[in-house]
């Protein structure tokens, strides 16, 4: 089957992460790792997964990479930005994620991978010490600098094509302001007059990674590129946008059960959510002003899957909370509770209680090698602006709510829209309903 106007994966595929963390060090040592065969990239969709082509006589099951030309692992290449200076091996023994015998076969090529100074504003973060931070007078500054990282990583590393993705800490929440954020040229104009109130660090990664020509994938609940003067950058740049926040534990078990309460036909009384998590992402959590934009992303999930205007016999004024503990103890070992008060045959009330004991860096990883190199796919498609078909790996997926559109947070229906953009850009019929 021929791939449609798809440029092939030749050559290196630079992947430059914002952050050398837990997620970070995990994602890099894996791939690392997979590709000495010393480990699987088990939970990579894009590795793994078969999806179905045709119908009928000529209906088969094929590989993500049998039906789109994806970067191979043995092409990409690792950069990482973070306000600690420790190397990628350091962090990763620092960060108690994998043991040392999965870190050491790979020690000498993660101890190449030295984070660039991080463009960095401490009230967006103040839980974070670090000094390996650039030294710039203004948000425009910070721009220029991480566009001269980016081509200077592509030129050293000969790559032939960068993706750049946020795996660093939440930062403070940014409310979407149009007067800055609504137009390009307000955007720029804030950034050269370094308005730091409305002017996130992550927004100067986002400029700068899209103004070189490469994806830009936001992996935490940041404002960064969900606001409309960076859908239009990314228009006028022909650059996929993805985000927000990656879905691994807690979004993820919502999204794919909350459909089980909605086609049962159930009531819903309440949900409420509690996590605990030790690592440096629960540290800036603590921070009310930091939670507060994790809130809004968890939030939104459960609102887009159980209507009240579509059922209002079973999901009027449901309570829904979400809490996140810091609890150094767990360190990287995320705890989930879910208390799910439903109600079912002339109202009579039942419980559903789940609890997750997930691992953070170890649900986040694959996610990463699969944005990085659905978005790398999507640009050599053609494909720009918000792919929403990457909805099924994040939290608080993207949609231009300018226009009063809705996010997709099903579970089953992002899965349908990631199988259908992966069909389409493979030749085939987009052939399954969205219902």
């Amino acid at each position: 089957m021929e791939k449609k106007n798809i440029m092939p994966a030749s050559g290196k595929l630079g992947i430059m992460v914002v952050g050398n963390g837990a997620v970070a060090t995990t994602f890099m040592t894996g791939v690392l790792m997979a590709r000495k065969g010393l480990t699987k990239p088990i939970g990579s969709m894009t590795q793994y997964d078969k999806i179905r082509v045709g119908r009928g006589a000529e209906k088969k099951y094929l590989p993500v990479g049998e039906i789109v030309p994806l970067a191979d692992l043995n092409d990409i290449v690792f950069g990482t930005w973070d306000v600690y200076p420790q190397n990628a091996y350091q962090s990763a023994m620092y960060a108690q994620v994998l043991q040392e015998k999965d870190i050491n076969p790979v020690r000498e090529e993660l101890e190449k991978i030295v984070p660039m100074k991080a463009a960095f504003d401490k009230n967006y973060a103040k839980r974070l010490d670090g000094d390996n931070v650039k030294d710039c007078k203004t948000r425009w500054e910070m721009v220029e600098a991480l566009r001269e990282d980016i081509r200077n990583f592509k030129k050293d590393n000969h790559c032939e094509r960068i993706v750049v993705i946020w795996a660093a800490s939440t930062e403070i929440y940014v409310p979407v302001d149009e007067g800055c954020h609504y137009h390009l040229s307000d955007l720029e104009k804030a950034m050269q007059a370094d308005d730091r109130e409305h002017i996130a660090p992550s927004m100067c990664y986002a400029y700068a990674a899209l103004t070189e020509g490469a994806p830009f994938i936001m992996g935490a609940p940041n404002t960064t590129v969900d606001i409309p003067a960076m859908w239009e950058l990314a228009e006028k740049t022909k650059m996929p946008i993805a985000g927000k926040d990656f879905k691994t534990g807690q979004t993820l078990v919502k999204s794919g059960f909350a459909p089980i309460i909605g086609t049962r036909c159930l009531g819903l009384s309440g949900w409420f959510s509690t996590n605990i998590l030790g690592n440096r992402d629960g540290l800036v959590l603590d921070e009310p002003d930091n939670f507060r934009t994790k809130e809004v992303s968890k939030l939104s999930t459960l609102e887009t899957i159980l209507k009240a205007e579509d059922q209002p016999d079973l999901y009027q004024d449901y309570y829904h909370k979400v809490r996140i503990n810091y609890y150094p103890p767990r360190n990287d070992n995320k705890e989930g509770w879910d208390n799910i008060d439903i109600f079912g045959w002339m109202g009579y009330p039942m419980q559903i209680k789940i609890n997750f004991l997930c691992r953070d860096s170890i649900l986040a990883a694959p996610l990463l090698l699969d944005l990085s190199l659905l978005s790398d796919l999507a640009a050599r498609a053609g494909r720009y602006g918000i792919q929403r078909f990457l909805s099924f790996f994040l939290k608080s997926p993207m949609h231009d709510y300018t226009q009063g559109e809705e996010a997709v947070n099903n579970l089953y229906q992002q899965y349908t829209m990631l199988k259908n953009a992966i069909r389409e850009m493979g030749g085939y019929e987009a052939d399954e309903e969205i219902d």
